[in-house]
């Protein structure tokens, strides 16, 4: 008898053991997703071939920033982080693709400020050429209010319009969408015909949400792009070995994060410097990408 209760007491404590293991180990990792991995910034560079570069483009480098969520759960601090790095980097160009706020989580007003505070934020970028899309979050806190605050601290949106960017009496295409998930994309006065497969005049395209490029395809506009840009995904911001990522967004459920060929278009898609949801990333560290663009 004694001996039985000697056992079911080390059945006991063996259980509240590992109870306590599990519960230490919980918390280890959820101070290291949300402390320590969300705000390890990391610079992929990445070397970019396009086809039909003009040679006056070759070495040109784009910073690619996107997904900043400020405030929920983004610190100005990491902003701050990130824009120091893009600025040490000195890139020809500064292509910022969407989501500067989360929305629907804090009162409206807030957001508003926090769009500006982040469009202030992204004026001290030193690099002049600096455009913009919309995101999902952007829509939905109200482009105009987003807009203004990026317009105002001296960067440019494009919303389904498209600029030159020359160089040495070349030219280079930059084109950008209006979120293919919340707003209205025309993929036609992103990239009108009249700018379309020019010899010597490549084609780069902004898209925060990347699923977007298999209707992009299918349409003669997405064709002539030669690189598109998106976000949106987080990386999938927590990925458990073998399982992947826990959760990720429509319009960004195919390609998650990195550098796809498809077809004749390249697609990037970054990782972004924010989270939603909760303040937590595994496996999936916040990402800036320092692009050189190489012709071929």
């Amino acid at each position: 008898m004694a001996s039985s209760v000697a056992g079911l007491n080390q059945q006991v404590v063996s259980r509240r053991s590992f109870l306590k293991g599990a519960l230490c180990g919980a918390g280890g990792l959820a101070l290291y997703a949300g402390e320590f991995e969300r705000h390890w910034l990391e610079v992929v560079k990445k070397d970019i071939g396009l086809r039909g570069l003009s040679a006056e483009f070759d070495g040109l480098t784009i910073a690619q920033l996107s997904d900043i969520h400020l405030d929920e759960f983004t610190e100005p601090f990491l902003l701050r982080e990130a824009i120091d790095a893009i600025n040490q980097a000195r890139p020809d160009l500064v292509l910022l693709t969407g989501d500067y706020v989360s929305a629907q989580v804090l009162p409206p007003k807030l957001t508003v400020d926090a769009a500006w505070q982040c469009g202030k934020m992204l004026g001290s970028l030193q690099c002049r050429q600096r455009y913009a899309i919309f995101g999902n979050h952007d829509v939905w806190a109200g482009e105009q209010d987003v807009g203004e605050a990026l317009k105002f601290h001296g960067t440019t949106v494009l919303r389904n319009s498209y600029v030159p960017i020359e160089r040495g009496g070349s030219r280079l295409w930059l084109a950008g969408l209006d979120d293919p998930c919340c707003g209205q994309p025309d993929p036609d006065h992103a990239i009108p015909s009249l700018i379309r497969n020019v010899a010597n005049e490549s084609i780069i395209l902004m898209c925060h949400a990347p699923d977007y490029v298999d209707q992009l395809r299918l349409h003669p506009a997405g064709q002539a792009a030669s690189l598109v840009l998106s976000g949106h995904t987080h990386g999938g911001q927590v990925r458990l070995p073998i399982v992947g990522p826990l959760w990720l967004p429509p319009g960004g459920c195919k390609d998650v994060e990195g550098l796809f060929q498809l077809g004749t278009t390249q697609l990037y898609v970054n990782r972004g410097i924010g989270t939603v949801g909760a303040p937590f990333r595994f496996n999936c560290r916040p990402e800036i990408t320092l692009f050189t663009l190489r012709s071929i």
